[in-house]
């Protein structure tokens, strides 16, 4: 959010309100209740629409195939392991495990810190033009951290929301261990509604009434209950009175706001295909135009691929086969190719450059100027600042730039001078270190009730 142009306490505008209007569905299918019978019992993963595209004829791109893993696989999919654990915290996860563990771990943490620190470094400049960020930083743009929401470093509803995303897996995994299983993308929507209550509303859904709703940590950390930001699209779908946890917003937004928050799903899930599928179960519970749904999953395969160690360019051309097999993809395929095609050529990163892909206010033009950026990044420094210094959503497209570039080179990549002054690093911590864990196999939700109460 840009300083004196909203207040602090106001909605932003929605992200997808600077895309020209769509055309409307020619045909919008019946919502369905799924549901998927894992390990005896019915979990409910939401519905789909079965629609069709009047300009591209694309089918809805989550119908006709899995919208999630079974409760039932996601112990072994997501890596939970039964093997106990001793309470200690950060430093207890991490020292049970070995060296290799240890420096995946790292990459889990840079993935989530170096999308903070990106955050925070776009947060005093989002909704600001470039001649704006200029006059008020000099030629080169913001070099550091500037004053948002009353600190320096402060990050904003794209961090908070991706935090809760982590939250939803491991309550997954919790749930199963504690009682009956759950889905994992129901467990997420279910987790984005404790960050709505965050932001000052008490949500509407069936599942979400009674005294002792909401639990868990996370929720109850104090400096989360502030809002940074939250696009409107956000709002308005968890405000929305739900039968189901996992259940698709009915609207036709494909703002950012879906691919800004799923790289944990990327960080554990046990193969890019599943992260694909929830990634998308995950965009459609709040934003329900296909490109917004598919540039979501494409995002969280994308940092799958880039956990096994491929390169960059492989991951993004591994990405873009898969999803050219989906339909209602053409959107995403174009800004992709867009990306590649402007860092493969002798245009030299700038500004210009950046704004050439679109301001990211929608999912597509987001996921365009991360991967643009992390391809021509001489560091994490020079990705993650050329990411914010544009007219546009500098604090989304600086996140997913961070996360790219923290889980391809690290948490030592990124300078300790922002580590040291971002905010909720502590908690970015721990969740980080229990994403590691629970990759690693050596995550124990018993050891972990109150923190994640299941479900």
């Amino acid at each position: 959010m840009g300083i004196g142009r909203a207040p602090a306490d106001t909605p932003a505008p929605e992200r997808g309100g600077a895309a020209p209007p769509r055309p409307s569905w020619a045909a919008l299918g019946a919502l369905v209740s799924a549901q998927l019978r894992t390990a005896g019992r019915l979990g409910e993963l939401g519905s789909t629409a079965a629609r069709r595209n009047d300009r591209t004829g694309d089918a809805d791109p989550l119908a006709g195939h899995e919208r999630a893993a079974g409760a039932a696989e996601l112990a072994g999919r997501l890596r939970a392991a039964p093997a106990p654990m001793a309470r200690g915290g950060v430093a207890c996860e991490v020292g049970r495990m070995g060296s290799v563990q240890r420096e995946e771990a790292d990459r889990v943490r840079g993935c989530l810190l170096g999308g903070a620190v990106g955050d925070a470094l776009g947060a005093p400049i989002e909704f600001d033009d470039l001649a704006r960020i200029q006059a008020r930083f000099g030629p080169a743009g913001v070099r550091d951290f500037a004053e948002a929401y009353g600190r320096e470093g402060a990050i904003t509803d794209d961090t908070q929301m991706t935090l809760f995303t982590a939250e939803g897996l491991l309550r997954a995994v919790a749930r199963g261990a504690h009682r009956e299983p759950a889905a994992p993308g129901s467990a997420i929507h279910h987790a984005y509604l404790r960050w709505y209550f965050t932001q000052g509303s008490r949500p509407r859904a069936v599942g979400t009434e009674g005294p002792e709703w909401p639990d868990g940590w996370l929720v109850r950390e104090a400096r989360l209950s502030s809002r940074r930001g939250p696009g409107v699209t956000c709002l308005s779908a968890l405000g929305a009175a739900t039968r189901s946890f996992g259940e698709p917003a009915r609207n036709d937004s494909k703002g950012c706001g879906t691919v800004m928050r799923v790289a944990p799903i990327g960080l554990v899930a046990a193969s890019e295909r599943l992260a694909y599928e929830l990634g998308a179960e995950a965009s459609a519970v709040t934003h329900g135009h296909p490109t917004g749904i598919v540039a979501g999953g494409a995002f969280a395969m994308l940092i799958a691929h880039l956990q096994r160690r491929l390169p960059l360019a492989e991951a993004i051309a591994r990405t873009r086969a898969f999803i050219a097999e989906r339909p209602a993809s053409g959107e995403t395929l174009r800004a992709l190719d867009a990306s590649v095609a402007l860092a493969r050529g002798d245009v030299a990163p700038a500004p210009a450059a950046v704004e050439s892909l679109g301001g990211g206010w929608v999912a597509e033009e987001a996921l365009a100027i991360a991967v643009y950026c992390a391809l021509v990044a001489r560091s994490f420094e020079h990705g993650v600042l050329l990411a914010v210094n544009h007219s546009g959503d500098s604090d989304s497209t600086g996140s997913m730039t961070g996360q790219l570039l923290g889980l391809t080179l690290g948490l030592a990549a990124i300078p300790e001078r922002w580590l040291a002054r971002v905010e909720l690093r502590d908690v970015i911590e721990t969740l980080a270190a229990d994403l590691a864990a629970l990759r690693a196999g050596a995550f124990d939700a018993s050891a972990h009730r109150e923190r994640y109460p299941g479900g």
